[in-house]
């Protein structure tokens, strides 16, 4: 059943709406949510909402609980391709929990949190940005390790990062929700304004395995899902660009490296001078990569995961 979470009107006789798909079988009262959207140039979401609409829709007998799925919580970025809301210049996942007095996009995001507020779970699926790629990872404040890290190793994800408390934004949905007790998971995967279809099955499968571990699907299917890489505290190493120029690379995400091995090169393309070579100072697994090439000074191009003997 489609329905409608909020709904403005603009100024040209148009409406800026967002809308979930309400699924419901069985009489379990257990409820997953399934957000993406928030930002218009992350699209892995897109394909991860309309297969589970398939699965779900065409397998009721299967289903025991209620799965609601939110496509778009920023409509407009989606249709403009743009990251934030088009025309009021702001990031829609720094404005949480939102307020019913304010802008638009303000009372919009109040009445996000409050329709999404009491599930049993809310899986928020972000892509990277259009500058990197990003293996499928879940991301979680430290304070909610011990609460989030056993839902997160049921969703077959490569990596499970958990951010000190003060890399979180407060300002974040997932912030806003787990704050009242809505637990959140934040999905990252893939690359801004693209759709890899590995990433979205194989996050599709970690769903499934989710709602039959809650009791919620019932396909008698024996999942084997992937054991994530676990990351805590201060096992991240960050590589920044030291030189402006071109950034060329033939490494793979989700790949180990050596300390001291080349990644990849900063090259000028009008002199042909290479202007640095991008080495691993650590033993670990390289978990972010640059995607775009244009690089200045200070751009991010790589994470890696510092193997525990080298912490």
């Amino acid at each position: 059943m489609i329905r409608d979470v909020f709904k403005a009107e603009l100024p040209i006789d148009e409406k800026f709406c967002i809308k979930k798909n309400v699924i419901t079988s069985g009489n379990s009262p257990k409820r997953v949510c399934i957000v993406t959207g928030t930002h218009g140039d992350e699209l892995e979401g897109q394909y991860v909402a309309f297969k589970l609409n398939q699965i779900l829709n065409n397998n009721l007998d299967k289903l025991d609980g209620t799965v609601e799925i939110y496509p778009g919580l920023n409509p407009l970025g989606i249709d403009s391709i743009q990251r934030g809301i088009p025309n009021f210049d702001i990031d829609m996942n720094r404005i949480f929990p939102g307020s019913l007095v304010g802008s638009m996009s303000e009372v919009a995001a109040h009445y996000i949190v409050e329709d999404l507020s009491g599930a049993d779970v809310v899986i928020d699926i972000h892509s990277s940005n259009i500058f990197l790629r990003e293996i499928p990872q879940v991301r979680i404040n430290v304070n909610l390790q011990s609460t989030l890290v056993p839902l997160a190793n049921l969703l077959n994800m490569d990596f499970i990062w958990v951010h000190e408390a003060a890399t979180v934004l407060e300002s974040t949905l997932a912030h806003s929700l787990n704050i009242i007790g809505t637990k959140t998971l934040v999905v990252e995967m893939g690359v801004g304004m693209r759709i890899n279809h590995d990433c979205c099955e194989q996050l599709i499968e970690g769903i499934l395995n989710l709602l039959s571990s809650m009791q919620m699907w019932h396909d008698n299917i024996e999942r084997k899902v992937n054991t994530p890489v676990l990351s805590v505290g201060d096992s991240v190493s960050f590589i920044n660009a030291e030189k402006s120029g071109i950034f060329i690379t033939d490494s793979h995400v989700n790949s180990n490296v050596k300390k001291g091995q080349r990644i990849g090169m900063i090259v000028s393309s009008l002199t042909g001078e290479i202007l640095e070579d991008v080495i691993a100072p650590v033993d670990g697994l390289m978990f972010t990569l640059r995607a775009y090439p244009v690089v200045y000074e200070g751009s991010l191009l790589a994470r890696i995961h510092v193997f525990k003997e080298n912490v």
